[in-house]
């Protein structure tokens, strides 16, 4: 057979090295902002009061920088690294190759300009609004596209393992993206979800969960398959292992979303086969592990020595960790206490710093001096980096897992008459301050550790020269006959026919989300509706639109759960009917503050204004952030009509021809509440200073400010079911 010569693409993998470098340093500094705000609230929360710098609006910018912009850009390198290696060939087209890195870095920056601004669509982990999520669809096809023509333009009849996971990854999420994102638009900035309430919550949690699954895991696992054995220079330890691995994996993981909705008013069916899935799931989580630590054996010596398999196994094994207290946090009994608190972040956290971040720092140690045919500048940064990274992810698990347990048991304390120990929510966040501060030397640890990488990268790159175009050459052995230990295999027929794996992966994947969702859709018995529910009126709907805007569902839940707690604190449970008319659902994933379900009606409007603005004072030892600019901007009703239109379109059942009064409904409540609350301001004046105030110009200026609308729909929430109760 003639061998053939050709050459691979390594300035497309030097560009996304270095976008995974820069944009994991922003996404870390991000994060790290936004820890500081909690650990120390009154700097930036009284000092440097700016909206965009808000807690809510910056913390999803964190997870979409962490999860798109450093993840994202670390699977991309990696795979337009190892995929031409495996198939040998080069990538199908450079030209995609370069529309993919372009066009992936212009989503970002778009996340970049837009969250901080308020422009979301209230969605975790799908904030960005619907032009940008089909430019996300449009650019992941070019990927996909390039790289499957590429599976089929390859010199070798086997796929590796590494592969199956790239194109699982490719169909699944292409999947969960488009069935997520259905959206209705309002105008280029603003959107709302086609789905409501019971609907929208599994939709989006089976897509968050799953965007863990096969955005966070999948590609990482067929990274692994190929970056440790290479690193080990050693065969994948079991080759029917990782075959039971990978198609447990997807099939199973798919079903798991539901338990991040648990005690919530999703239908038990759902919640059942959430916590099943999830526990079985530990199985070929842990086959993935074993797999690549069993990959390592007789190899540990070189561990001491080789800094990119330090990173390797401390990736592993916070994996393993993550991936056997996923399934424990879905049992209902580990998740009444686990639920809506800082544990939650903690476990996260040991996935994404562990499992996603020590796995990209191997990668590109191994990558840099191969890409620049030069020697790592310094072995000793390295390790520094690793040692301090290590050291950075336990300071910041440790203390946030013993806050997470503080809260959740301060939540459920009753004392022997009945009554809640700490009855008042600030009781479960002042208590919480010193793992906070930990929490952010911890983060800083890492973000240090990036940063020392950042260097000694650069001065690996300077030191030595980028090779763009690898030469190689191989035998083309795409038409070679099976040999005789290939028919033993019954998969080795499927791994030689892409499409058909491709086929059989999407099936595997498509299963479980068409069982869990569609009766949700078709069968009203899931979510029944209740007569006292009625639509938000035009002002409470646009207050909705600004409680979305800053972010406040990432501080504050709108879900009681049938739990003996909740109730005592809260109110009556949360019912699957209340939530028919919210596009997007707004039950939230943490409480840093009280849940809110019930908020409505008890409290006066002046006390919401007051709160919002001086939250500290009225609370004291809250977190909040001062919403002066709230008081500041003035309410924006001239797209009032399309939202309604739109909401009608939804099934919202507004009157016909609502939106041609819309507009004079809201002004009508916003100038009852503005009166009230103006009323509030006269009588807590001095005497003195009540003759100098002139009520009348005071309720003009209110009334058009976004803060009343807020407290519009701050005071509607559950008031439908207080109503039928009466």
């Amino acid at each position: 057979m003639k061998v053939e010569k050709f050459s691979y693409d390594n300035k497309i993998v030097k560009d996304f090295a270095y976008a995974t470098i820069i944009w994991g340093v922003i996404g870390m500094l991000v994060g790290l902002i936004a820890a500081l705000q909690l650990a120390f609230p009154d700097f930036f929360n009284d000092y440097l009061p700016l909206s965009w710098l808000s807690f809510g609006r910056i913390r999803p910018l964190h997870t979409n920088a962490v999860i798109f912009a450093f993840v994202g850009n670390g699977i991309f390198m990696g795979v337009y690294y190892s995929l031409q290696r495996l198939l040998k060939t080069r990538m199908w087209n450079d030209t995609l190759s370069k529309i993919n890195f372009w066009g992936w870095q212009l989503i970002i920056l778009s996340a970049v300009l837009t969250l901080p601004l308020g422009i979301t669509t209230g969605k975790e982990y799908a904030e960005l609004e619907w032009w940008i999520d089909i430019a996300i669809a449009l650019i992941w096809v070019v990927w996909g596209l390039n790289m499957f023509m590429t599976i089929l333009n390859r010199r070798v009849k086997h796929m590796y393992v590494a592969i199956w996971f790239y194109i699982a990854t490719f169909v699944t999420v292409a999947m969960l993206h488009i069935v997520n994102s259905f959206e209705l638009p309002i105008s280029f900035l603003k959107s709302y979800s086609w789905y409501a309430g019971v609907q929208d919550a599994l939709v989006q949690w089976w897509y968050g969960h799953n965007a863990v699954a096969f955005f966070l895991t999948t590609p990482y696992l067929g990274l692994m398959y190929y970056f440790v054995p290479k690193a080990a220079n050693r065969p994948v330890y079991s080759y029917r292992l990782s075959i039971i691995h990978f198609w447990a994996l997807i099939f199973i993981y798919i079903w798991a979303g539901p338990h991040h909705l648990l005690y919530t008013s999703l239908p038990d069916w759902a919640q059942t086969l959430g916590v099943v899935f999830s526990v079985m799931l530990i199985a070929p989580s842990w086959g993935g592990m074993l797999n690549g630590l069993l990959t390592l054996r007789g190899a540990w010596d070189k561990v001491r020595d080789e800094v990119m398999l330090k990173f390797m196994v401390v990736a592993l094994t916070a994996y393993g960790m993550a991936t056997f207290e996923g399934p424990m946090l879905s049992l209902k009994s580990v998740n009444t206490l686990s639920h809506f608190t800082d544990w939650t972040i903690a476990h996260v956290h040991v996935g994404g710093l562990g499992w996603n971040g020590m796995l990209t720092f191997s990668m590109l140690y191994w990558l840099f001096p191969r890409l620049y045919r030069t020697p790592l500048y310094s072995k000793k940064l390295a390790n520094q980096h690793f040692w301090i990274a290590t050291l950075g992810i336990l300071l910041y698990a440790i203390p946030i897992y013993i806050a997470g347990f503080v809260q959740g048991l301060m939540w459920q304390d009753f004392n022997p008459d009945g009554t809640l120990v700490n009855g008042e929510f600030l009781d479960t966040v002042t208590a919480l301050k010193p793992y906070y501060i930990l929490r952010t030397l911890g983060g800083l640890l890492y973000l240090t550790g990036a940063c020392i990488m950042f260097y000694n990268l650069f001065k690996t790159a300077q030191k030595g020269k980028l090779v763009e175009n690898e030469e190689d050459e191989a035998v083309n052995l795409i038409n070679a006959k099976e040999s005789k230990e290939d028919r033993k295999y019954w998969h080795r027929g499927i791994e030689h026919k892409p499409v058909k794996f491709l086929v059989f992966s999407l099936i595997a994947v498509a299963i479980g989300g068409i069982a869990e969702i569609v009766p949700t859709m078709i069968v009203k018995s899931n979510v029944p509706t209740i007569e006292s529910v009625k639509p938000y009126s035009a002002l409470e709907l646009e207050g909705r639109d600004i409680y979305v805007k800053e972010g406040c569902y990432n501080c504050h839940s709108q879900m009681v759960r049938p739990l003996r707690f909740e109730t005592a604190r809260y109110g009556e449970y949360s019912k699957s009917g209340e939530f028919v008319y919210d596009h997007p659902f707004q039950w939230g994933s943490k409480r840093t503050g009280p849940d809110l379900a019930r908020e409505g009606g008890k409290r006066s409007n002046y006390w919401h204004y007051d709160h919002l603005l001086r939250p500290k004072i009225v609370s004291p030892g809250s977190l909040m952030p001062k919403y002066i600019w709230l008081a500041e901007n003035d309410l924006d009703l001239s797209m009032l009509d399309k939202k309604i239109k739109a909401m009608q379109t939804l099934g919202v059942p507004y009157p016909e021809g609502f939106e041609k009064i819309a507009k004079t409904e809201a002004e009508k409540q916003a100038e009852e509440i503005a009166i009230d609350i103006v009323d509030n301001l006269y009588n807590n004046l001095p005497k003195k200073e009540q003759k100098l105030f002139n009520k009348k110009t005071k309720v003009e200026e209110l009334k058009k400010k976004e803060i009343v609308a807020l407290i519009a729909y701050l005071q509607r929430l559950g008031t439908d079911i207080k109503t039928a109760e009466k």
